[in-house]
């Protein structure tokens, strides 16, 4: 008996539930669901959480990004116009309703900065609305909207503030790569410390305990992987608090209003907490207990008797529970997507590849419920590249798992969490090392008998879909078939095009992928670039593209849709005029998974959903490959 295919709508339409936040004073449970069909805030009294409610109303995009204030009837939450990430900060009294835009600018970004138990009716933001590459910091009253100018910004790529509503350090990308942090000092800023170029990416200021006199980094100087680190303000000593060799620190518990540091994360494979104070360890046994799963703890009352916390799995969705500390107890509160309870999903499978010249490739392999190996297999390219794959719940690999394919994420050079050698290993290797590292991959797939070395797909966003344009160009007889997802196709107007809020970390970029402004980082990125060989694409493509995307803007496909037509190239371009970099509406996502679904089916053979109504009501533009598009469609309609 097959395995039943589990609906699109099921796997990528809205989710049923997410991101539960308790109030600071406990009083109330909020989360984000759909309301009339698109996200929003919802909230409920704790002690009677059936009396839920909506308290936004957003009715395009939903709602995404969103936090309590310490009044705890105040909710902060961001929204943009149809991708274009210029983040307004919207307001909303979860008593009285009434949602209020307290920076309506436009084209400005908006950023929430700071929020203080100190001063609940205050907050501090950060705004570009004199000059558009600098975020000045300003104080405002979220109840009145009135705001004062805290720091006029003319340099510095972010801050660091604390509970006083305070600036206390700035930084900023120096021209060698180095990234130099200083502190306030009358009208001036004095140097107070440096990460060298290559502990750039690895190394951040993070916060301050409730005294402001001790301040918490991830610090990889004089270390590979980042560790967790301490530094006493009145005497400059620094204590390592936390560190794993394999992996960097990357998540932290901290206490309430104490902001002590209770436990940290590292993630190798999977996810693992050092307990750093034994108060808080018979509250992880108690965790432990409830679900078999990664844990993490989402928000935390200031008297810490309520926590909101979530359970990550492989092989269903996320489940997310308030648990009271005194009793040490758990009520479940919903699973992400409930619908998928009702189906059988695969497990997701660590697995260290070796790359060529032997550096360990952290990847995550799963293969379907049944038939035989080897499968058709999609190598799916996670984006950034400053950014990783992790292991539990992955919607775009059980989808492709359970149509049939097995599929790979691979953590290839430059992606983060690995220590600073494996990221600083993808500078200047766009199209190089770093493809290699996917190349080899998927020969080590072929060569344990996972794959069909003729029937691999690669498919991604963002660096993802710069990867796949970069496989069909660079080895283009590697993968039967590509999609690409807001890639970059020309690397050299992608530097040029960066939104302007980005400038403060242009010489970053310009290290680590290449310098337009230099003949040989100019020719560097004209080799590196797929739109210059377009000519050798010899498989099926299909792109997709945001066209309010801020980051990679449109004419980034434009650009290889144009090489390839000049070369009587077939090229299937699907354009959604509302969305920017990857796409927000699940009506979006749905008719983009419905096509790609079809265009996977036909060159890799795996199993197809019929496209029913998924295109309906979607601003999907085909502006080329229509027939195509529609021939795929009409083949796998009965399928």
């Amino acid at each position: 008996m097959k395995t039943p295919l589990v609906p699109r709508k099921v796997l990528f339409g809205n989710q049923d539930y997410a991101n539960p936040q308790i109030s600071p004073d406990g009083r109330y449970v909020s989360w984000l669901a759909p309301s009339e069909g698109v996200m929003n805030v919802w909230v409920a009294p704790r002690a009677d959480l059936s009396a839920a409610r909506p308290v936004t109303d957003d009715r395009l995009r939903g709602v995404r990004n969103y936090g309590w204030t310490y009044t705890s009837r105040n909710i902060l939450y961001l929204q943009d116009k149809g991708g274009d990430e210029n983040w307004q900060i919207h307001q909303v009294d979860v008593e009285r309703g009434r949602p209020k835009n307290l920076t309506p600018f436009a084209d400005v970004q908006a950023r929430v900065l700071q929020t203080s138990h100190k001063y609940p009716h205050e907050v501090l933001i950060g705004l570009n609305n004199r000059d558009p590459q600098f975020h000045d910091v300003w104080r405002m009253n979220f109840l009145t909207g009135e705001k004062w100018l805290v720091c006029e910004n003319n340099e510095w790529a972010g801050f660091e503030t604390d509970d006083d509503l305070k600036v206390r350090f700035a930084s900023r990308y120096e021209p060698n790569g180095e990234v130099s942090v200083h502190a306030p000092d009358g009208d001036r800023w004095k140097p107070f410390l440096t990460f060298p170029k290559e502990d750039a990416e690895t190394s951040v200021v993070l916060d301050f305990n409730e005294t402001n006199d001790l301040l918490y980094l991830f610090d990889s100087r004089g270390r590979d992987t980042a560790a967790l680190v301490a530094i006493d303000l009145a005497n400059g000593d620094s204590t390592v608090l936390a560190a794993d060799p394999r992996a960097d620190i990357s998540g932290l518990f901290v206490k309430p209003i104490k902001r002590t540091i209770e436990a940290a994360a590292s993630n190798y494979e999977r996810v693992n907490w050092e307990v750093l104070d034994p108060e808080i360890q018979p509250h992880l046994d108690a965790l432990a207990a409830v679900c078999d799963g990664d844990m993490t703890i989402l928000s935390r009352s200031m008297d810490d008797r309520w926590w909101t916390v979530e359970f990550v799995v492989d092989d269903g969705p996320d489940r997310f529970y308030l648990y009271q500390s005194e009793t040490r107890s758990a009520t479940f509160l919903s699973a992400a997507r409930r619908e998928l309870g009702g189906y059988t999903f695969a497990n997701m499978k660590p697995v260290v590849i070796k790359a060529r010249d032997g550096l360990p490739l952290v990847s995550y392999l799963t293969v379907p419920a049944e038939g035989a190996a080897p499968y058709p297999m999609v190598l799916l390219v996670h984006g950034g590249p400053w950014s990783r794959d992790a292991w539990g719940w992955h919607g775009e690999h059980q989808w492709l798992a359970n149509r049939g394919y097995a599929v790979l994420s691979v953590n290839f050079r430059g992606s983060t969490g690995f220590g600073k050698n494996h990221v600083n290993g993808g500078d200047l290797e766009w199209g190089r090392k770093m493809h290699n590292d996917l190349v080899d991959a998927v020969q080590w797939a072929v060569d344990e008998g996972h794959a069909a070395a003729d029937r691999v797909a690669i498919m991604g966003g963002s660096y993802g879909g710069y990867a796949t344009l970069a496989g069909m160009t660079f080895t283009p007889e590697l993968f039967a078939c590509g999609v690409d997802i807001v890639g970059p196709s020309n690397l050299i107007t992608l530097i040029e095009s960066i939104p302007p809020y980005w400038a403060p970390a242009l010489q970053a970029f310009k290290d680590r992928i290449g310098d337009p402004d230099s003949a040989e980082g100019h020719k560097l990125l004209e080799e590196r670039s797929p739109v210059n060989f377009a000519d050798r694409i010899c498989r099926p493509l299909l792109i997709a593209q945001g066209a309010n995307d801020p980051r990679v803007k449109q004419a980034e496909s434009d650009q290889i849709v144009d090489a390839m037509k000049a070369k009587d190239i077939p090229v299937t371009y699907l354009l959604y005029g509302d969305e920017g970099h990857g796409f927000a509406r699940p009506e979006n996502n749905l008719s983009f998974y419905a096509v790609t679904e079809a265009f996977l089916a036909q060159h890799l053979g795996g199993r197809v959903e019929k496209a029913g109504s998924d295109l309906e009501n979607s601003s999907i533009e085909i502006r080329e490959g229509a027939d195509q598009v529609k021939d795929i469609m009409q083949r796998n309609s009965d399928s």
